[in-house]
């Protein structure tokens, strides 16, 4: 299956705009720097950690020139099922990045706590997709890079 199988389904084509895409970029660098804090919770941290992950995909999806369909159910799950398509990201991964969304929905809806060690794995994947994302921007669309705004 292509990502354009999901247009109209879960997906829409974009122009990508690289601002907009560094934006999101930078944005996940900032969680990613909120979730290190070890004096607040590991609810927060993980918290964090998460959004960054989320920016870094939606920032992958934008960059091939699509954006989910937020009024449907699921668009962070297809956000995360997409790097391997949009960045390369290998399926280990991402399916270790799915078991954190289910974590966060745990967590989030039900109020369960995060462990230590499930706070350290989204930190992780988090640092982890962080480099692959700024490795394929660098390599399909450097200027999205290009540091235009703080």
């Amino acid at each position: 299956m292509t990502l354009d199988n999901l247009v109209g389904n879960t997906l829409e084509r974009i122009e990508p705009d690289p601002a907009a895409i560094g934006r999101l970029v930078r944005a996940a660098e900032r969680n990613l720097a909120d979730a290190r804090i070890e004096t607040i919770s590991s609810e927060s941290r993980f918290d964090a950690a998460y959004r960054a992950i989320m920016k870094l995909a939606n920032a992958a999806l934008q960059a091939n020139g699509y954006r989910t369909l937020t009024s449907r159910p699921g668009h962070h799950m297809t956000m995360i099922q997409s790097l391997t398509r949009t960045v390369g990201l290998e399926r280990e991964r991402m399916i270790a990045i799915d078991g954190l969304r289910k974590q966060r929905n745990a967590s989030d809806y039900s109020g369960d706590p995060v462990s230590p060690a499930a706070v350290e794995s989204c930190i992780s994947n988090a640092e982890t997709l962080l480099d692959r994302v700024k490795a394929w921007l660098m390599a399909h669309l450097p200027e999205c890079l290009q540091d235009g705004e703080p």
